[in-house]
């Protein structure tokens, strides 16, 4: 009996050191982040994709793709400056756990299952300003897509640093429908190799 309720004890103990540790990346990041229109302009473009995907008039349709344009290079701006921001941060508090699970002290227990979020952040938004420039030469249609499945890998990011890995795939499945695998397929090769190599799969 004493040891289960050790057990139950440290059980506790552990969720509560790993909440708090996952409030403190949440409000470090929030911190940042209220500086931008970054999650706004996201939601703005995902809202203009659809309209331009649904409408039948391709005059129309050709017309919203420009009205999504701004957008787009202002997002490009705004996240290229944030990772910049990001880009200052301590090493030890850009560690994010390869572990599937948040476990408190994973950065001290487990140093070899950690990658760098500021070097991620930088992927995404070298990633995201190279589709908005399309240098590839990609379609209307094709660079919506490919710059959605950017923003959503780049919102996978984030919140896999604030909680974990299996937190952030749970999430991108519940809101859009879509797994972590599916998102990194659909982004463009140069952001997909260098995010893999940098997370270790």
């Amino acid at each position: 009996m004493e040891t289960y309720v050790l057990l139950i004890a440290l059980g506790l103990g552990a969720y509560a050191i790993a909440s708090r540790e996952q409030q403190q990346r949440i409000a470090l990041l929030g911190g940042h982040l209220q500086n931008y229109r970054i999650e706004k302009l996201m939601e703005t473009l995902s809202e203009g994709y659809m309209r331009a995907l649904g409408e039948e008039s391709p005059q129309r349709r050709e017309q919203i793709w420009e009205l999504m344009q701004p957008n787009e290079a202002a997002l490009s701006s705004q996240f290229s400056r944030f990772a910049a921001e990001i880009a200052s941060l301590d090493a030890e508090a850009a560690r994010v756990s390869r572990l599937p699970w948040s476990i408190p002290f994973a950065d001290r227990l487990f140093p070899g299952a950690m990658f760098d979020l500021r070097a991620a952040l930088d992927i995404h938004a070298r990633g995201i300003a190279h589709v908005v420039q399309n240098s590839d030469g990609r379609s209307a249609k094709d660079r919506a897509y490919v710059l959605s499945a950017e923003m959503l890998l780049m919102q996978h990011t984030c919140h896999w640093y604030c909680k974990s890995k299996t937190v952030a795939s749970a999430r991108l499945m519940a809101r859009h429908k879509t797994t972590h695998e599916q998102v990194v397929a659909a982004v463009s090769p140069e952001t997909r190799r260098e995010y893999l190599r940098l997370i270790g799969d």
